[in-house]
């Protein structure tokens, strides 16, 4: 039972990351080991396998009436959609607020930049065309290879020794990092779903509920709100209070109702107006965009 004890806490060491916010919060972060990024690429990818399936079935059916140049141009608009397919997925799902795929949020995992600052689109685009290189630009040549009938030995060897580099990269740094996340500069960790708000500190809400003008919610984005969501499932004191008086210098309210009551309850109203905004079209990526 103590070797298991100190064994988890030498992994937590090992995995725990500080990463400082523009605002100067420290966060505490634990970076998703092996297995939960292969379990989570697994989730993704079988439900990339199902769109896929459906696509070729309706492709097919499509076809049958057509001829050979018909099934053609069918063939290469299937290789289009797939090529879309795998990689407007991950980026749609990545820029979104959650900053993870259906399979990383299954998991408990998200994509943050390792800078502290906000997820860019430039970012999450890197990483994940990077797995056109690491992934299926081996499979790909093995595939047209073997469907022309010249694969051979080395050629077989070379693919899967080329997959094999990249698919195990993660293992040999201190970061878990893929060659994505090494060029885009993120870290994929670990961001459990649990109820955001007063529960989730620990704290019954007293008083009246705290009500915000929409002027006090237009000063931040979608980033501060991630921030926000981080400090909240930390539960940190000292990253809470710092948090509470930089937000209250700018709405200039609320200084008499403690950080936790405060922030959960500015957080709820926050997510609130921005979700309210997408329905309209409009989105604020930080408290810089106007």
């Amino acid at each position: 039972m103590a070797d298991y004890a100190d064994h988890h806490r030498e992994h937590e060491r090992r995995t725990r990351r500080s990463l400082v916010t523009p605002e100067g919060v420290d966060l505490s972060l634990r970076l998703a080991d092996a297995g939960q990024r292969l379990s989570a690429f697994l989730i993704d990818y079988l439900l990339m396998m199902a769109i896929l399936v459906g696509a070729t079935i309706l492709i097919f059916v499509s076809g049958i009436s057509g001829g050979p140049a018909y099934f053609q141009l069918l063939g290469i608009i299937w290789l289009i959609g797939f090529f879309l397919l795998r990689n407007g997925y991950f980026i749609i799902m990545e820029t979104g607020p959650r900053a993870a795929t259906f399979g990383k949020r299954i998991v408990g995992l998200r994509v943050v930049a390792r800078s502290g600052g906000r997820l860019t689109a430039d970012a999450v685009i890197a990483r994940n065309l990077m797995r056109e290189i690491e992934v299926y630009l081996p499979l790909s040549f093995l595939g047209m290879n073997a469907a022309r009938g010249l694969a051979d030995t080395a050629a077989t060897l070379f693919g899967f020794g080329w997959a094999c580099i990249f698919l195990f990269f993660p293992l040999f740094n201190r970061d878990r990092l893929r060659v994505g996340d090494l060029v885009a500069g993120t870290w994929v960790i670990n961001a459990p779903r649990r109820k955001l708000g007063v529960d989730l500190l620990g704290q019954e809400q007293r008083g009246p509920k705290l009500v915000f003008t929409d002027q006090q919610l237009d000063v931040y984005g979608q980033f501060e709100l991630q921030t926000l969501e981080q400090v909240l499932r930390t539960a940190n004191a000292e990253a809470m209070a710092t948090v509470a008086d930089s937000i209250r210098v700018k709405i200039g309210a609320w200084d008499n109702v403690p950080d936790a009551e405060f922030l959960a309850a500015y957080y709820e109203a926050l997510r609130a107006r921005l979700e309210r905004n997408l329905l309209f079209g409009k989105r604020r990526l930080d408290k810089h965009d106007r």
